[in-house]
């Protein structure tokens, strides 16, 4: 599948496909004629990547999950533990975010008590 279908597949211009493959998230075969062939396996992974990013894993550790994949099934544990330290990472997040909600709430509710006293 050449960067254009991929581009399609996962909704992601190729200009993010090349900036993946320049930071090492992806390797990508190429033809004869030096251009890209993507697999479906490709499509996945990036998919994959996508979603590390809108966790907010770093691309460090993106990186560092993405070497370790393409060493093989003899990587997993090392790959479990980084899953399992950003797993706690979106935890504290989702804590910090929640505490934010709540103060916001807090205040709205403030807002709309104070106006409908004035009324």
């Amino acid at each position: 599948m050449t960067i254009g279908e991929m581009a399609q597949k996962t909704n992601l211009p190729e200009s993010t496909l090349r900036y993946y493959e320049k930071k090492e998230l992806l390797v990508i075969v190429r033809d004869k004629n030096g251009r890209r062939v993507y697999s479906k396996d490709d499509v996945e992974w990036i998919k994959f990547i996508r979603r590390l990013k809108e966790t907010g894993m770093d691309l460090k550790n993106i990186r560092r999950y993405s070497k370790l994949r393409y060493l093989g099934n003899e990587t997993m544990s090392e790959r479990l533990e980084i899953l399992q330290a950003h797993r706690n990472y979106v935890l504290e997040q989702n804590l910090k975010w929640k505490k934010h909600l709540q103060n916001l709430d807090k205040k709205i509710n403030f807002y709309q008590k104070s106006i409908n006293d004035e009324n």
